[in-house]
């Protein structure tokens, strides 16, 4: 996918992109105010959701086509570009004949691949740029196989939503953000526009503020926060919504980085990473051949490979040290059970007389 185009550029809609607007079009005069309202702070693009996929029935899911029609008075009243999230054949033909600027996929749309297919085979032949969220669940390939199917119809203007993944609990996001895994998208499709949702990812409005800042920090290219004339009435999502002002509050306290300026410094802290990096290699290996010599130790004593009392000693006396020098101890954690497996891995060979 080397000819991915932008949804848009710096001189249409400034930088970082953002998108703003109310989680659902709930009627005529609270689009119109949200809108005239996120227009005169210079919001290019609006977004709103017509047809909204609730958990469970009963709530509020959406208002329907009628809402098109006042999505078309936005962009006839305030020259915003407007978007809205699809989920089937239907909507898609029905932004499609509404003269719909932008298209969204959504979390839980982009996990069912029949689904995505069909809004893929809907948009054959289409120029309309498309967002992709990714799915509930932190699948990268599923991810991927959903922008794949959009750009296999022809679409070229692609950028994914990054709105963080579900997890079972309480914790402090609504949806985990685990930064991983859209840098490794970026990784993997470098042309993509990587879009942050802090509004789905945090799920409280406090949030909002220092999520998009972190998502700047790494380079996203653009923001969608939800926001609402009247928050705390509205139909969906009341909790995540803020105001025209208070967006355009958080939109003037963001730092934006240029990546235009001189990265001789940077370089040279690079360049420091990488012999680290050398260095930790050279030492990691060291110590798997020192695992080896004491796989062929319990190999001629007949002692077992795993002794569970050591290995959660090192864990926990690690995982302290780590936290001393200003490190996570959940890093931690992770690395030491990742060079423990690969220290029994070579223990095993040696058992079995396959050590090189």
């Amino acid at each position: 996918m080397n000819d991915l185009q932008p949804i848009a550029t710096a001189e249409q809609v400034g930088r970082p992109i953002v998108i703003a607007g109310p989680c659902s079009a709930e009627s005529e005069e609270q689009i119109m105010t949200t809108a005239r309202a996120l227009a005169e702070y210079g919001i290019k693009i609006f977004r709103a959701g017509i047809w909204k996929p609730r958990t469970k029935p009963g709530g509020f899911e959406g208002i329907g086509e009628p809402g098109l029609e006042w999505l078309k008075r936005v962009k006839e009243e305030t020259g915003m570009l407007v978007s809205t999230e699809v989920a089937n054949k239907a909507h898609v033909e029905a932004a499609l004949n509404a003269g719909i600027d932008m298209l969204w996929i959504g979390a839980r749309t982009s996990a069912n691949p029949f689904a995505v297919q069909e809004i893929a085979n809907s948009l054959n032949g289409c120029d309309i740029p498309v967002m992709v969220k990714n799915p509930v669940n932190p699948d990268l390939e599923l991810w991927i196989g959903a922008i794949e199917r959009i750009y296999n119809a022809g679409i070229r203007r692609i950028a994914a939503i990054h709105r963080g993944f579900t997890v079972y609990g309480k914790h402090l996001y609504r949806n985990m953000p685990q930064w991983h895994i859209p840098i490794e998208l970026h990784r993997r499709l470098p042309g993509l526009q990587i879009i942050c949702d802090p509004s789905h990812m945090g799920g409280k409005r406090e949030l909002i503020a220092p999520l998009s800042q972190q998502a700047l920090d790494m380079g996203f290219d653009g923001l969608i926060i939800e926001s609402h004339c009247d928050p705390d009435c509205a139909l969906s999502d009341k909790s995540q919504q803020i105001t025209p002002e208070v967006l355009n509050f958080i939109l003037n306290t963001l730092v934006i980085r240029d990546n235009a300026q001189s990265t001789e410094s940077l370089t040279l802290l690079r360049q420091q990473i990488d012999q680290i990096d050398n260095d930790l290699i050279e030492i990691l290996a060291k110590r798997m051949r020192v695992s080896r010599e004491i796989g062929q130790y319990k190999k001629d004593h007949s002692m077992q490979i795993v002794h569970t009392n050591r290995y959660d000693d090192i864990l926990k006396s690690r995982v302290k040290l780590a936290e001393e020098m200003g490190m996570s101890g959940n890093f931690m954690k992770t690395v030491i059970e990742a060079i423990h497996e690969e220290s029994v891995r070579q223990q095993i060979e040696v058992l079995n007389n396959r050590a090189k």
